[in-house]
């Protein structure tokens, strides 16, 4: 429109007054949330680009990451939607602080997300990482099969990885409900790991196998640090929610095939051991 200053697309920079404010506000109302417990925020890299990968529980657990970030010097961002930073008001803000675009309208995700490394290694983003995707469908909420997604991104451009770990963020907004539980307030535990080994992957051709194999080794650790936490053993394979729908649909049909009656034994009465009349 004429007249009007032209909105510069988002990259990665930010305002350090903008964040400056946002630590003002946040810190104090994420404290009032939930206690935190945490250790090993000595693996964070005190600069230059880095993946924090964690498991997800709860939509409140981004909150609990983000100070968690914020605490060891490292400030916290996001991949986001590059709609959202044509919103007004919400655009510009999440713009100012520095959160990473992606471009989902792109048919390659692949370069989606070549790009997005490409903004985290340009702006040193220490960037906060579900790579599940979605919050966990394990019924014992331990991690399950992860997206590839977080594997190319750290190889793209060398950017090391540091697994997380956290539980507690659950009891405070289960998934699938809406109105937080704060009170009484609860703790949030998380621990970080040393930054995970990805040096066998190096240099080799990105193909899915060595995404998949990278991906693997870094929610291991993922998985390691969570049963730490919860003073248990985690699974020994990664829940898979089609593999368990699948098994679901396999075993009602075993056990409705075992609830008939045999066909035969039906028609001729010998089904109860008796002799027909």
């Amino acid at each position: 429109m004429a007249g009007r200053k032209a909105r510069r697309p988002a990259d990665g920079s930010y305002s350090r007054a903008w964040r400056n404010v946002s630590k003002i506000v946040l810190r104090p109302g994420i404290r009032m949330m939930m206690r935190l417990d945490w250790r090993g925020q000595q693996n964070l890299p005190a600069d230059g680009p880095v993946i924090l990968a964690a498991n997800h529980l709860s939509y409140m657990d981004i909150f609990a990451m983000s100070l968690f970030a914020d605490s060891a010097g490292r400030y916290p961002v996001f991949l986001a939607k590059s709609s959202l930073f044509t919103i007004p008001v919400l655009g510009p803000l999440i713009g100012r602080l520095g959160q990473l675009p992606v471009y989902r309208d792109q048919t390659d995700a692949a370069l989606v997300l070549k790009q997005a490394a490409d903004l985290a290694a340009r702006n040193n983003a220490c960037v906060i990482f579900y790579p599940e995707a979605t919050v966990t469908r394990d019924p014992q909420q331990w991690p399950m099969v992860a997206k590839i997604g977080v594997a190319r991104l750290a190889l793209e451009r060398d950017i090391p990885v540091v697994p997380v770990a956290h539980w507690g963020a659950q009891r405070i907004l289960p998934y699938g409900t809406f109105v937080p539980k704060l009170l009484p307030r609860k703790t949030v535990r998380i621990a970080a790991g040393p930054p995970v080994d990805l040096s066998e992957f190096a240099g080799q051709p990105l193909t899915n196998a060595v995404l998949r194999a990278a991906t693997s080794k870094i929610m291991t650790n993922v998985a390691a640090l969570l049963g730490d936490l919860r003073g248990q053993t985690p699974p020994a394979e990664f829940y898979h929610p089609a593999v368990a729908r699948r098994k679901l649909r396999q075993d009602l049909r075993a056990l409705h095939a075992a609830s008939q009656p045999d066909g035969d034994a039906a028609a001729d009465g010998t089904a109860t051991g008796t002799a027909a009349p």
